[in-house]
């Protein structure tokens, strides 16, 4: 009689129903994804045309029931496809999109500092020394005064620009 370790067993073992059910949902969320996307940044990702007509399709629909059906369908898809790459894409732009978010996050709190804070600008210069410091200051001061005569913001949106030149990594 054979020697059957548990690993062959488990090896033999076909996936549960509901480990089916979190695959294929796994999947429809990766689908929703795709359709969330925009046609250009779909076209980079080298989809199959069966793939990619399901979802343009789908973005067209814009009845719950039939939105649903049709990303169960673009589920159903891309069971028959290798979709490592299509995820790995995906995180790749959501984690730049996350580091953008934190750096125009760092651009807006030094923007408030150099505002409320006097010192904030001596301390950004010691941080970036190679900051023209002395047109900082002039933004600043012309912000204040635009705040204070209710003016439009333009002093403020330059400062911003300015730190975005200024600032380059995060």
């Amino acid at each position: 009689m054979p020697n059957n370790s548990d690993s062959d067993i488990e090896d033999d073992v076909p996936p549960s129903k509901t480990q089916r059910k979190k695959d294929m949902h796994a999947l429809q969320d990766i689908g929703e994804q795709l359709v969330e996307l925009e046609r250009k940044k779909l076209m980079t990702l080298d989809l199959p045309e069966i793939l990619f007509d399901a979802i343009v399709e789908a973005q067209q629909i814009t009845k719950h029931g039939g939105r649903r059906r049709q990303l169960q369908y673009i589920g159903k898809v891309m069971r028959k496809i290798d979709v490592l790459p299509i995820q790995e894409k995906l995180d790749a732009w959501r984690h730049a999109s996350v580091q953008q978010t934190a750096r125009l996050h760092q651009l807006e709190r030094w923007r408030e500092r150099l505002l409320v804070d006097e010192q904030a600008i001596t301390e950004f210069a010691q941080k970036y020394p190679a900051a023209d410091i002395q047109h900082l200051r002039t933004l600043v001061r012309n912000a204040l005064k635009e705040k204070k005569a209710n003016k439009p913001p333009k002093s403020f949106r330059l400062i911003f620009q300015e730190l975005q030149t200024i600032i380059t990594e995060i």
